[in-house]
């Protein structure tokens, strides 16, 4: 049994007429004739009574006609949605991210997908430092990440999303908690909480290098290898963490933010495989460009000092 053969099958018995069906179609009424007899034939029953004055369905036929439509309407959507999947308007997108970019960069993320490209599912990975990230991206088990630079993997490239300013995330009842901004140096005594040495990450890089500037080494209380760990940490009273502003966008009970007025900016960028030439990541890559999420590249210092362009090329398209 062939697909044409349901579809002539509908035809004739939406009509209820051989002619206006072969008209239809866009065929000849005899051919169509006999493909509903070979079907007729295959199927060991009579679809239609026919006589010189009208078409009618059988009682099989209307069986028939109830499972024809359900399968021609599958079959229909089947073909529109694999073509929404080659045009990159569908399927599935994995995401991974930082804890922090959850906070801020996350739900701008997902409005624009949601908004843009409705057919598009996000499948999120959460608190992946950079390091994890850029191994999950060669290893094509991500999409796409939101991580911060400098990267270490060969065939990464990127476009910035954000320069965030470090910030201190205090106890409630801590000494500075009624302060309007602070200097790294006022934290020498402190209890910092911080990312696990072993993750290798940014933050913490931003973080010490931030402390020597102000003469001191941060005493590392407690690791962490969350940034949702490391705000219940604070909220508990045991020490202080220093992290990107994005986190003030979820506010913590028992955790005040304040802005270090001294300290360093971490970027934040997104980035993919440069050999990445799905469709779904170029449309993804175009919805952000129009809503202006990618900064310019004259931004803000990394929190080394230099500069880093960040106008990679767009993946190119097949």
């Amino acid at each position: 049994m062939e697909l044409r053969h349901l579809r002539y099958f509908a035809a004739v018995a939406e009509t209820r007429h051989f002619g206006k069906a072969a008209e239809q179609l866009h065929m000849a009424q005899p051919p169509l004739s006999q493909a509903i007899r070979r079907l007729e034939r295959e199927l060991g029953v009579e679809l239609f009574t026919r006589t010189t004055r009208q078409v009618a369905l059988t009682g099989a036929g209307e069986v028939f006609r109830t499972d024809v439509e359900r399968i021609l309407k599958s079959v229909d959507e089947a073909v529109a949605r694999v073509g929404r999947f080659g045009a990159g308007v569908e399927g599935v997108l994995r995401v991974g991210l930082t804890g922090s970019a959850s906070y801020r960069q996350l739900p701008l993320l997902a409005r624009m997908v949601k908004r843009e490209m409705p057919h598009v599912m996000l499948e999120v990975h959460t608190e992946m430092l950079t390091p994890a990230q850029e191994f999950a991206l060669t290893e094509r088990r991500l999409d796409v990440g939101l991580l911060r630079p400098p990267t270490r993997q060969e065939g990464i490239a990127h476009r910035r999303l954000a320069d965030e300013p470090l910030i201190a995330a205090v106890p409630e009842e801590h000494w500075l908690a009624d302060a309007e901004s602070l200097r790294i140096e006022q934290l020498r005594h402190e209890d910092f909480i911080m990312y696990g040495a072993a993750l290798g990450s940014v933050v913490n890089d931003a973080v010490v290098r931030s402390c020597l500037a102000s003469g001191f080494y941060p005493h590392r209380a407690y690791e962490i290898t969350e940034t949702s760990a490391a705000l219940a940490l604070v909220a508990a009273g045991l020490g202080i963490a220093v992290l990107p502003d994005s986190i003030r966008s979820a506010p913590r009970e028992g955790v005040v933010c304040k802005p270090i007025e001294d300290a360093l900016s971490v970027p934040l960028v997104l980035a993919w495989r440069a050999d990445d030439t799905s469709p779904l990541l170029r449309n993804l890559l175009d919805v952000l460009e129009r809503n202006g999420a990618f900064l310019a590249t004259d931004g803000p210092r990394e929190a080394d000092g230099s500069r880093e362009a960040d106008a990679f090329p767009l993946p190119p398209k097949d």
